[in-house]
């Protein structure tokens, strides 16, 4: 793709009615668990976004029969001619969630190399919790350079985990999927999209009980069959466009959402004075007054999560008062709010926590998205700001978010793109 970047021309309330896409998170579990079938799969509802891109490449190279149509959301994996258990390097970099092919790939071929994954720079994301897994399993796992590799006849086990680990949760049971006997996590992760790939191995005829408490029961079988799975919608986006629309002042109906998944963050917007009203599978949110300033602490599901951190941080910069934000999970998840003080935002940031004191304007700037929620954190600072904001390297907001310049564009946002030379910068 040519290089370009997003300008955005704030101060309009976004107003009108949206949809919310197939989740990022479950879609890369979910397509990754593909390939312990022994049949076809089909899944529905996933999004047209950078990170599935990356995984059908690696699928493919594999050996695995991928059809993806983006219009219609729908894949296609028939992994019967996977004839590789070697993901190369340079396609691990391209995105966090290839370590999902340790577990996949173990579990199907009895045999794993994947190069240490890439992804955002957003702080240290160790893998030795899922290795723990896969060694307790009985696996032999060695780690030579950029390489990981694993390999064994995989037989069920007890699996404690020393800290909630999402990849950990979700890579352990991948390669218990098709173990010898029934594998027991503890102090596992509950997030939505550990849920949903337990329904999909649930659907091809595995046996998962648990999932979305800490913990989780995983009864292998040989033999899984093909399935037809619809992934559900992406909690992360519903919360950056709740987000959005509080932040412009708007108006906005979200649909095809899961409320539930949401209270965290509904409970910090009704604390800030934002009115938030749910129904079946949608969200309104709308501003009646100003903001008031909160505090936030991100833990791992149910707690307020991580990943919305950035955009809500981005709210706060305008809110009255102060806000303190914690930031439990990862150490590198405030460069955004650097950027944003060149858009006059007040903030301090000591170790984990950010100080933001909230200023009447944000003005429009030229800013650089170094991770993808940092880029989405920017989008919403942009919508807020006076003038217009230069978004560079807006390519990180692809990763994860599917044709997020219509859906605003479509509730009256000012945002389009321009090609930018490959030397320049935003300095």
């Amino acid at each position: 793709m040519d290089a370009y970047k997003l300008l955005i021309t704030g101060g309009a309330p976004l107003i009108g009615e949206t949809y919310v896409s197939g989740g990022k998170n479950t879609s890369v579990a979910v397509i990754s668990a593909t390939l312990l079938s022994d049949e076809p799969c089909t899944l529905e509802n996933l999004p047209d976004i950078e990170d599935v891109h990356v995984l059908i490449d690696i699928m493919r190279e594999l050996g695995a029969r991928v059809d993806f149509d983006p219009a219609a959301r729908r894949m296609t994996v028939d992994p019967r001619s996977l004839n590789s258990y070697r993901v190369p390097y340079r396609q691990s970099q391209r995105m966090r969630a290839s370590y999902y092919m340790l577990g996949a790939l173990l579990g199907r071929c009895g045999q794993a190399e994947v190069g240490y994954p890439g992804g955002c720079s957003i702080g240290a994301r160790p893998v030795d919790q899922h290795l723990k897994a896969f060694r307790a399993m009985g696996a032999e796992v060695e780690e030579r350079g950029a390489i990981i590799s694993a390999k064994g006849e995989l037989t069920g086990a007890p699996v404690y985990f020393d800290r909630i680990t999402v990849g950990g949760t979700i890579n352990a049971m991948l390669a218990a999927a098709k173990a010898e006997g029934t594998t027991i996590l503890y102090n596992a992760a509950k997030e939505p999209h550990v849920v949903d790939l337990a329904n999909f191995l649930n659907s091809m005829g595995c046996r998962v009980r648990g999932a979305g408490t800490d913990t989780v029961r995983v009864t292998g079988k040989k033999y899984l069959h093909g399935s037809v799975y619809t992934v559900i919608p992406d909690q992360i986006e519903t919360g950056t466009l709740m987000i959005a629309a509080a932040a412009t002042r708007g108006d906005v109906i979200i649909r095809g959402c899961i409320p539930a998944h949401m209270e965290s963050l509904t409970a910090k917007l009704l604390e800030m004075g934002v009115a938030v009203s749910d129904m079946d599978d949608a969200i309104r949110v709308r501003t009646v007054r100003g903001h008031r300033a909160v505090n936030i602490k991100t833990q791992e599901y149910p707690g307020f999560p991580t990943d919305l951190q950035q955009p809500m941080s981005a709210l706060l910069t305008r809110a009255n008062g102060d806000s303190v934000v914690i930031e439990t999970i990862f150490e590198s998840r405030f460069k955004h709010l650097n950027e944003m003080q060149r858009m006059g935002a007040h903030v301090r940031i000591l170790d984990q926590t950010a100080l933001i004191e909230g200023v009447p304007e944000l003005y429009g700037a030229p800013v650089t998205a170094t991770d993808l929620r940092a880029g989405a954190a920017l989008v919403i600072a942009g919508l807020m700001a006076k003038g217009t904001t230069e978004i560079y390297e807006p390519g990180y907001i692809e990763r994860g978010y599917e044709h997020i310049e219509e859906k605003l564009r479509a509730l009256g946002a000012d945002i389009r793109r321009e090609p930018v030379e490959a030397a320049s910068s935003p300095l």
